[in-house]
């Protein structure tokens, strides 16, 4: 999978900008759960390559990274949850779901 790693605050503006082109999916990932493991891997399995052509995937560790998180969740308004998918759009957030809500065909359909 080619991700981009969002890992710094500055990304979030460029998050936005990025969006006004073409979606941006985030997907916030907490190494210490085993449900967000098991979402991300639903997700690697049935990603594509040509999904980047219609969405700018990002992969936050929110461990690593919580104040970034943090920052996410008062950018976009969305409330934290881990593991969490956000799509936005045109700089603001249009879709987020939660744990085992991740659905693959739900989020492609979205974009």
């Amino acid at each position: 999978m080619d991700w981009n790693i969002l890992e710094n605050l500055s990304q979030l503006d460029e998050i936005k900008q990025k969006s006004g082109e073409k979606p941006v999916l985030i997907f916030k990932h907490s190494t210490r759960c085993s449900v967000s493991g098991m979402a991300w891997d639903r997700l690697k399995r049935n990603w594509k390559k040509e999904d980047s052509e219609k969405v700018t995937p990002y992969f936050l560790d929110l461990i690593r990274h919580r104040d970034v998180s943090n920052q996410i969740e008062k950018e976009f308004s969305v409330y934290h949850e881990s593991p969490q998918v956000i799509i936005v759009k045109s700089g603001k957030a249009v879709y987020d779901n939660s744990h085992m809500g991740i659905n693959y065909a739900d989020i492609m359909g979205r974009v």
